[in-house]
């Protein structure tokens, strides 16, 4: 299926003193690179090197989100992952919502080889009860309506699904579930930004990832002025310094 125009990939290579760290970044489910196209174009004139791919099944049509899986998505993160590794000395990940958990679950397979995790209201599990249907309703139903456009910040489109693709959702829980599972594994320094008010994602999911990591070097930022898409939203500017400062600390730490 074409891409949509709002969907498109994006990259740089790095310039300058930073150029010799990487960062990942990772849309959520049902988005696309648009949500994360102004923080990595902020992480880019800092000079580090980005990329911010487009997980299969998104920014094109929500019927073919459901001919993928979280094992695609991640597939494609691991491989932007090992290219920055090549081309860059150190390599932070960044993700927000289902990105947040997939980043979550590279740091758990990758260990020392990820230098520090920035969250952005990540999704690791789910309090809705009506979920606990998926694994008979995905395979009578491919779709209910859908969440997007989180955003308190009046105007802004993130260009998601306005259906939410039911097989590709219960791949979802799945990772989810693996994730949350490993998630002692994850050592790295880590830097989570939770909107206070999330119309998507409970607070249940940013707290579960902070009792069950094992790192010590460990921020919570709280989000008083957005909703779920807090990249695209009024706090985003804090989110884009904050990125900044972590990066530059651990970077210097090294």
């Amino acid at each position: 299926m074409p891409v949509l125009a709002h969907a498109e990939e994006f990259r740089s290579p790095g310039s300058g003193p930073n150029a010799g760290i990487g960062i990942l970044l990772s849309h959520g489910f049902t988005g696309s690179p648009k949500s994360m196209r102004p923080f990595a174009e902020h992480l880019a004139a800092e000079g580090y090197g980005v990329a911010v791919p487009r997980l299969p099944g998104h920014g094109t049509h929500w019927r073919e989100a459901n001919t993928t899986t979280w094992h695609d998505w991640y597939a494609v993160l691991d491989n932007e992952f090992e290219r920055l590794r090549k081309e860059h000395d150190r390599v932070f990940l960044a993700g927000l919502s289902m990105g947040g958990c997939l980043v979550l679950r590279l740091a758990e397979q990758h260990g020392e080889d990820v230098a520090g995790l920035i969250l952005v209201n990540p999704s690791v599990r789910t309090d809705d009860k009506r979920l606990a249907l998926l694994p008979v309703l995905h395979r009578i139903v491919p779709s209910f309506p859908g969440i997007c456009n989180d955003i308190k910040k009046p105007g802004v489109d993130e260009g998601a699904y306005d259906r939410m693709p039911l097989r590709a959702l219960f791949s979802l829980s799945q990772l989810w579930k693996i994730t949350r599972e490993d998630l002692p594994k994850v050592t790295q320094p880590v830097l989570l930004f939770r909107s206070t008010v999330d119309h998507v994602v409970e607070p249940s999911s940013g707290r579960t990832v902070l009792s069950r990591i094992s790192s010590r070097d460990v921020t919570e930022t709280l989000l008083e002025d957005s909703y779920h898409v807090a990249t695209l939203d009024n706090d985003a500017p804090r989110i884009f310094a904050g990125t900044t400062d972590f990066v530059r600390r651990i970077g210097t730490d090294a």
